[in-house]
């Protein structure tokens, strides 16, 4: 608070002051007013003079004071003039808390909503979500365009961005009414509502979503308007794209953001909670297309049959999209929590099989196979040689033969805290697991080579778990196993299905349009064709939901999936390093190599900070390892966000009826402001 000798100047006298206010006119010029006051007047009396004397009859009950010179808002009303230190010269304008904003969704489709500018974005967001029906809404954030820091720009200037002409106005649409974001759309234990025409229960979903835009996936776009979004993408082109997160502890006004502006809303968190086919039509379709983009764009890198892949999935699902038949997401699988519970409870009365209990967690399983190993480092006119491996506890130990494993191994490898790659080439039979394992001075690289695909899915599994610190005898161990079988058989190009493969000059493909414009100029059309169309017969029969959630599994599979980069600087290091920040984990990486440098894990974190006065973020880790570094190309703000948003999401849990504690997420992320 500033001392009262500040405010006491001759011209105004001791006891009071002119004040200026202006009031915002939406399609008029601002009116300026000049009140008499004294510093102990509260907020709410200040607006309440400012009204009488507009003598305007109009709804002020939006309506708040925006402190102009000092960038914020006015809203404890209850506070004085004196405690907020306003004094003589402040310009107060007198305006709207709700603003209209445009916003492009994940899709690439703009809309148009009425937002609040006076709430911190945390909120706003919250709001948003509500409006579009998205659950779980800490996942998301709003960023600003990369445009002005895109190299392309003077090309994109002249070629308007071809995806998003038209703005979709939700205020007239309905959604955004207070109604349609009732909390009752977000809870499973909602008062079941019914159909007026057969009178059974209605599903959540086909209620909610019946006739919404928003949970259709749009039509790709025609190649050469691709051609135009595209660029070749280094990791610090990829950094760049990471730089315009908003702070999530202020409000939209704070940040300079003006009404009818353009932010992008996307997911920002990538640990998707609990998504339901009944209950996520938007955000599963949503996710969907932010996935699409990532990867027709090479936002994120995949191999070339992975590529094949995710475009037989896309013309899957454009197929079921442009199909006659309605979409009714009410016939989507959903195993209520009652059921799920009493099938388990079934399940263990009989003595039957599940993946959540485990029944003598003193036995951990192991596996034992013959095995090739690769040791780049090492010289050897060998590269890969085969030895007798066992994976026991999270390590890895590997002996000359199945005779020699009662003694010591050659070399025992600890996975906690490891990197694991996929290096495989399903059309080659090539299975391979790349390991980083962490050293004291950075990681050490081993090559796994697995015999075929049954052999990889038990291994690879085992090692993801073991760098998370958990053994095969967690019941995530199977569904990790099938998943990554699932992947694999996607990825087949040799068709599973009886089927005979169409005849790509019998069908009507447009290809080029499925795949990012890099791959589409390796191949002719034909090819392409031919190609996407052997992949789509292994996922022919999926239905359209199916196939979405396929695809967003099989992105999530991406070796690089949800990591993010930054520009930064180590403590003690003369040189800049690209910090990489995933949901579990920090990766430092060598900019001018690309290779991988160290690993932390979030699980082994104590505690993190940010000295303000030096722009550094701190980290303290188990063991009494600790990094610091400072932020090159944004407010280190963004990075921190990120650290303490991902330990925030960890906490989450099924029992907490969706209700977040926006207190934490503050806490952690605030970096003690």
């Amino acid at each position: 608070v500033i001392s009262k000798t500040m405010f006491t100047a001759a011209e105004y006298g001791n006891t009071s002051w002119e004040l200026t206010l202006q009031v915002d006119q939406k399609h008029e010029e601002n009116m300026e007013f000049k009140l008499r006051v004294k510093g102990d007047l509260h907020i709410g009396g200040l607006m309440l003079k400012l009204v009488e004397k507009i003598q305007t009859p109009q709804d002020w009950s939006d309506y708040a004071l925006w402190w102009q010179q000092k960038n914020c808002w006015l809203l404890k009303t209850h506070w004085t003039l004196d405690k907020y230190g306003v004094q003589a010269d402040a310009k107060l304008l007198y305006t709207p808390q709700h603003k209209p904003l445009q916003l492009q969704l994940p899709n690439m489709k703009t809309v148009k909503l009425t937002v609040s500018f006076s709430a911190v974005v945390f909120k706003a967001v919250t709001e948003i979500c509500k409006a579009l029906n998205i659950r779980r809404s800490e996942e998301l954030s709003l960023i600003k365009p990369p445009d002005e820091l895109s190299k392309k720009k003077k090309k994109k200037d002249k070629n308007k961005d071809p995806v998003i002409e038209e703005v979709l106005d939700l205020d007239v649409f309905g959604s955004s009414s207070g109604n349609a974001a009732s909390p009752g759309l977000y809870s499973k234990t909602m008062i079941p509502t019914y159909d007026p025409e057969n009178g059974t229960p209605a599903t959540a979903t086909s209620l909610w979503f019946g006739d919404n835009p928003l949970t259709v996936s749009q039509p790709n776009l025609p190649a050469e308007e691709l051609a135009k979004l595209y660029q070749p993408l280094q990791l610090t082109d990829k950094a760049v794209l990471n730089l315009g997160w908003l702070n999530s502890s202020q409000s939209l006004m704070e940040q300079g953001i003006q009404e009818c502006d353009k932010l992008l809303l996307r997911f920002k968190y990538h640990c998707f909670f609990d998504l339901n086919p009944k209950y996520d039509a938007v955000r599963i379709n949503q996710l969907y297309e932010q996935a699409r983009w990532a990867i027709i764009l090479e936002e994120i890198d995949c191999t070339e049959e992975e590529m094949l892949m995710f475009a037989a999935l896309q013309y899957h699902i454009s197929k079921l999209t442009n199909s006659s038949e309605p979409l009714d997401f009410s016939k989507e699988a959903d195993v209520d929590e009652v059921e799920a519970a009493l099938s388990n409870l079934e399940v263990t009365l009989e003595g039957g099989n599940t993946d959540r209990i485990l029944e003598d967690i003193t036995d951990i399983p192991k596996l034992a196979d013959t095995l090739k190993l690769f040791r780049p480092k090492r010289l050897t006119l060998r590269p890969y040689k085969e030895y007798y491996f066992i994976f026991k506890d999270t390590t890895i130990s590997y002996y000359k033969n199945k005779e020699s494993s009662t003694g010591e191994p050659i070399e025992q490898f600890h996975l906690r805290g490891c990197e694991v790659v996929p290096d495989v080439n399903v059309t080659d039979k090539k299975f391979g697991i790349k390991l980083l394992l962490p050293v004291a001075d950075g990681l050490n690289e081993v090559y796994i080579r697995c015999e075929n695909e049954s052999q990889y899915a038990k291994w690879k599994a085992a090692c993801i778990l073991a760098s998370k610190g958990k053994t095969m005898a967690y019941s995530s161990y199977r569904s990790e196993v099938r998943n990554i079988q699932s992947f694999l058989q996607m990825k087949s190009l040799t068709a599973t299905s009886k089927q005979a493969a169409p005849d790509p000059d019998s069908m009507e493909m447009n290809a080029d349009c499925f795949v990012s414009p890099r791959y589409a100029k390796k191949y002719k059309t034909k090819q392409l064709t031919a190609r996407i169309l052997e992949a789509h017969q292994n996922v022919a029969q999926l239905s359209l939901m199916e196939a979405k959630m396929r695809f967003i599994q099989a992105w999530q599979s991406l070796p690089e999936f949800g990591i993010k980069y930054y520009v930064v600087r180590f403590q003690g290091s003369k040189k800049d390093d690209l910090l990489g920040i995933s949901y579990n984990r920090m990766i430092r990486i060598d900019m001018s190599t690309g290779l991988l440098l160290t690993t932390w894990r979030f699980s082994n974190m104590k505690q993190w900070n940010v000295n303000w006065d030096i722009k550094q973020v701190a980290i303290e880790f188990d063991n009494n390892v600790s990094v610091a570094f400072s932020c090159e190309k944004c407010d280190c703000k963004v990075v921190h966000e990120y650290i303490g948003g991902y330990i925030f999401l960890s906490t989450r849990s099924k029992d907490q009826n969706e209700s977040l504690d926006e207190e934490l997420f503050h806490k952690l992320t605030g970096g003690q402001e």
